[in-house]
């Protein structure tokens, strides 16, 4: 079955450098009546459900949320986050006897310096940190997700290393995408995905030896050879997104494969042109396409 993906509002305790969210934080957050209906109306289609934001742990109704979906029976209950309010142990234990079932903080750097000034909230990375570590002391399931920007990429096999060392079930790392902040920084923020590539197989590689779940997403085939088995689209499920503020989606991956990425007259010659969905539509638009060659 699919998946469900509940945007339960866009209001965030973060200011990334790179948020696609940005321009909708003067939307607020959605209230809870709206958000039982999404929860409702999309379970006789999904087993699983992702709450999401904007943050979804500042909100004061989180915990009610939570129970809801587990009463309505979700088989799956995964808290998307940027983990600062799990730093708190009681927080923790409180998410997960309301019903959550997995972890996803976001890790964007390896070391405070780095991710606050991503985030630009100081002390954020060593909030998330202790969040991912009191999730692992209560044997919770996290998996992290960290973007790819111009001032991470060459440290990815740094955040992989950390990551490894604190334990997380599975890590992400994930091209940024060009919208919001990113797209009103691009210059600051965005790199060719041809520089990034190779640091971000290191990363992979680093999880792969230290026997964890990874993947990479937003990466074309023909710029992950000998890793496009790690490629995450050919394996997230299909998805429902409800709460976006100009459209909702009853099949995301393929709003996303018709509406978010690119394909290039080069991609036919590929062998992974069934299957590759090509670099966010908007990456082309500065960098070009000459780094997309077709894989003979």
């Amino acid at each position: 079955m699919k998946r469900l993906d509940i945007k339960t509002g866009f209001l965030c305790n973060n200011h990334c450098t790179f948020c696609v969210q940005e321009g909708n934080k003067f939307s607020g957050n959605r209230s809870f009546e709206e958000i039982k209906k999404n929860l409702e109306d999309s379970k006789k289609r999904c087993s699983g459900v992702v709450l999401t934001g904007g943050e979804v742990t500042i909100r004061k109704d989180f915990f009610d949320i939570v129970k809801l979906a587990k009463n309505l029976k979700y088989e799956t209950i995964q808290i998307q986050t940027n983990g600062r309010m799990l730093s708190s142990l009681e927080f923790c234990k409180k998410a997960l006897e309301a019903g959550a079932t997995e972890f996803s903080p976001a890790v964007h750097g390896y070391c405070n310096k780095q991710h606050d000034f991503l985030t630009k909230s100081k002390g954020s990375f060593n909030q998330t940190v202790k969040g991912i570590l009191n999730l692992k002391s209560l044997n919770a399931y996290v998996l992290t997700n960290t973007v790819i920007v111009k001032q991470n990429y060459k440290d990815i096999p740094k955040i992989a290393e950390l990551l490894v060392k604190l334990n997380v079930d599975r890590f992400q790392f994930a091209f940024v995408h060009p919208m919001g902040n990113a797209w009103k920084n691009f210059d600051e923020v965005v790199p060719r995905i041809s520089l990034a590539a190779p640091y971000i197989h290191e990363g992979l590689k680093i999880g792969i030896n230290a026997g964890k779940k990874v993947m990479s997403e937003a990466m074309p085939y023909c710029l992950m050879q000998g890793y496009q088995y790690y490629i995450a689209e050919k394996i997230t499920p299909e998805t429902e997104v409800r709460g976006e503020i100009y459209q909702n989606a009853n099949n995301f991956t393929l709003m996303r494969q018709k509406y978010g990425k690119s394909k290039f007259q080069q991609c036919k010659k590929c062998k992974y042109d069934n299957i590759c969905e090509g670099p966010w539509k908007e990456y082309p638009e500065i960098y070009g396409i000459k780094e997309f060659q077709p894989i003979i």
